[in-house]
C-alpha cells in the first residue's frame, strides 16, 4: 500500500510552510525525513496524517484519493516526540483505545494488545498507568498501540527525542524491524543525520519547505545533488568554500590548491565551492595526496573517542572532526590535512557537478 502525495502543498495565511512536494512511500521500507528544526517535517507528517488541510494537490493511499478523508478514516498512526498516553487507563488499556473505538471484538483486542506487548517488552507493565513507567517504557507504549492497530500508514515524529541516549540507541535499533513485514507505510522524521543512517531504508532531505532530494539513505548521503542536500545530510556542517577551476587545478580562495583526477577533472574553467565533511578534514598527515590547510584554531571541542576543531579558512569556519584526542590551542594557527578524493564540487548554482 503506497502512499503517494502528487503536487502538495500547505499554506498559513500568505506563508507557505510545505513547497509543492510529490513523493511515493513504499511500504515494506522505512522512510526517513531529515531536516533541521522548522524545515518542514512535522508540517508535511501532519498533511499526511489528514490533520491539516491541503492548500493543494492530492493525498493517495493505494491509489485511492484520501485528500478530504479526517484521520479516523485513513487508518493511520501518529506517535509523537511527547509521550501521548491516556493518564487514567493502563498500558493494556492504552495500546487498546484504537481498537475499541474500531468496535473489534475483545478476544481479537486482547490477541492483539498481548502481542504488540510481547514485541515492545510490555506485558509485565500490562496493569500499570502512565506515572508508574519510565519515559522509554511510555513511548514503548505508543508505538505498541500503533503496532496492535494495524495502521495503513504510521508517522514517527522524532519519537525519540526526549528519550536518554541509552534508550534513543536501543529503540533505534529496533524500529526497523519492529515494522519489517507489517505492510505499513512507514514515515520517520529527525533532525540528526547519524539517526537516518543508521534506520537506513529511503531518506527525503528537507531545507525550508521543500523536498531537496530523495532516494537511498547511503546513496543520497555519497552523492547529494545540491550543496542545500549535502548541508542537510552532514552533521557536524559540511565544510564549503569557493574555489577556481584553472586548467588541471583547484585553488580554493584561501590559497590551497591541489591537482584534478576523473570527473572534477574534465570540469570547465571557472568558478566552483569545494565540500568536504569534516572527517574527511584529519589534524595528522597521512597520505601524500592530502592537501594542507592552515588557520587559527577557534573552538575546540572533545567527544567521547573524538575531537573536533573549529578554524579559520580564508573567510569561512571549517571543522574538523578527527579520532584521538589532539592538543588544540586556542587562537594558534594549526594546519590540517584534507585529501581531494573526498570533495564535492558544486557549480554556482549549487548543482553538484562532480
Amino acid at each position: 500500500m503506497a502512499l503517494e502525495l502528487q503536487a502538495v502543498t500547505k499554506r498559513v495565511g500568505q506563508a507557505v510552510h510545505i513547497k509543492e512536494t510529490s513523493l511515493v512511500f513504499e511500504p515494506g521500507r522505512f522512510n526517513v525525513l531529515l531536516g533541521e528544526t522548522g524545515s518542514g517535517k512535522t508540517s508535511l507528517i501532519k498533511l499526511m496524517a489528514g490533520l491539516d488541510r491541503l492548500a493543494s494537490g492530492k493525498l493517495l493511499m493505494n491509489g485511492r484519493d484520501v485528500t478530504g478523508l479526517s484521520p479516523q478514516k485513513r487508518n493511520i498512526s501518529l506517535v509523537h516526540q511527547f509521550f501521548v498516553n491516556y493518564p487514567h487507563m493502563t498500558v493494556f488499556e492504552n495500546i487498546a483505545s484504537p481498537l475499541r473505538v474500531a468496535g473489534l471484538a475483545a478476544s481479537e483486542i486482547q490477541g492483539r494488545v498481548e502481542a504488540a506487548a510481547d514485541v515492545l517488552k510490555l506485558r509485565p507493565m500490562l496493569k500499570r498507568r502512565p506515572h508508574e513507567l519510565s519515559g522509554g517504557q511510555q513511548q514503548r507504549t505508543a508505538l505498541a498501540r500503533a503496532i496492535a492497530k494495524e495502521s495503513t500508514a504510521v508517522f514517527l515524529d522524532e519519537p525519540l527525542a526526549n528519550l536518554d541516549y541509552k534508550l534513543r540507541e536501543e529503540l533505534r535499533d529496533q524500529l526497523p524491524e519492529l515494522f519489517a513485514g507489517r505492510g505499513a507505510v512507514v514515515v520517520y522524521a529527525t533532525s540528526e543525520p547519524a539517526e537516518a543512517l543508521m534506520l537506513g531504508g529511503m531518506t527525503a532531505l528537507m531545507q525550508d519547505g521543500r523536498v531537496t532530494q530523495f532516494g537511498p539513505t547511503a546513496q543520497i548521503y555519497r552523492r547529494p545533488n545540491t550543496l542545500v542536500s549535502a548541508r542537510v545530510f552532514s552533521d557536524p556542517p559540511i565544510n564549503a568554500a569557493p574555489a577556481t577551476k584553472t586548467g588541471d587545478r583547484m585553488r580554493l580562495t584561501a590559497g590551497a590548491e591541489w591537482p584534478l583526477a576523473g570527473a572534477a577533472a574534465s570540469l570547465a574553467d571557472g568558478p566552483y565551492t569545494v565540500a568536504v565533511r569534516p572527517h574527511h578534514v584529519r589534524p595528522m598527515h597521512a597520505e601524500a595526496s592530502e592537501v594542507k590547510l592552515t588557520g587559527p584554531i577557534m573552538v575546540t571541542e572533545l567527544s567521547g573517542s573524538e575531537s573536533s576543531a573549529h578554524f579559520r579558512l580564508g573567510e569561512d569556519t571549517w571543522v574538523s572532526l578527527a579520532p584521538g584526542v589532539h592538543p588544540f590551542e586556542v587562537g594558534a594557527a594549526h594546519a590540517f590535512y584534507m585529501d581531494p578524493a573526498n570533495c564535492f564540487y558544486f557549480a554556482p548554482d549549487g548543482a553538484l557537478v562532480a
